[in-house]
């Protein structure tokens, strides 16, 4: 089986469009201070016709909970990726699904890990990469979704190398910052499909 495949800081509804016919899985919706970042609105507007088998993942990072509220009430999404510790004061509907963010450098310390998980570098949305040695260690003990750094290029590799539950790429699938590019989001989902996964 291969790796979920997510699709994140989708502004336009042709990105969301090519998204969805390239076969994402899940597709993220940034509300955190981002060049592409969007409103609640915005991204109910371009993510209307997506199918309901396609998780639409509300990324976060540090909201008040006003914010969320906002989020929570009008975007209504089926998954809120946020910091791990910003699920300790926010109130999270239970038909929402939560994937807390671990940050590279930041693994709990008494070694507990949450069923499934983001794991990241220290920011979001700046192709760093993480070092794979350890999310591999970490993928052995949860549903490890890998961000950060993944491209076309070597989300192959990284597959081979982590064996995930799951992939996130952002920025390396656009033109321009902010700006994806449908073939780069094909060839990413195609090379994904195409990767035997060691994790599966």
């Amino acid at each position: 089986m291969s790796c979920l495949i997510k699709i994140c800081g989708l502004k336009h509804a042709a990105s969301v469009d090519a998204a969805v016919e390239a076969g994402a899985d899940a597709i993220g919706f940034v509300f955190a201070k981002s060049l592409r970042r969007v409103t609640a609105r915005h991204a109910t507007f371009i993510a209307a016709n997506v199918p309901e088998h396609i998780l639409r993942v509300a990324v976060m990072r540090h909201p008040s909970v006003e914010e969320w509220e906002e989020v929570q009430t009008i975007f209504c999404p089926d998954i809120l990726q946020t910091d791990a510790e910003d699920f300790r004061y926010l109130d999270v509907a239970d038909d929402i699904t939560k994937w807390p963010v671990i940050r590279e450098g930041k693994v709990p310390g008494n070694g507990d890990l949450p069923g499934t998980f983001v794991y990241e570098g220290v920011e979001s949305g700046q192709g760093e990469t993480v070092d794979w040695s350890i999310a591999a260690r970490l993928a052995e003990r949860a549903r490890l979704i890998l961000a950060g750094g993944l491209s076309p290029e070597n989300v192959a590799e990284a597959i081979r190398q982590v064996g995930p539950f799951g992939v996130d790429v952002s920025s390396a699938v656009e033109s321009s910052p902010g700006a994806k590019d449908p073939d780069m989001i094909r060839a990413f989902i195609e090379t994904v499909r195409a990767t035997p996964n060691p994790g599966s």
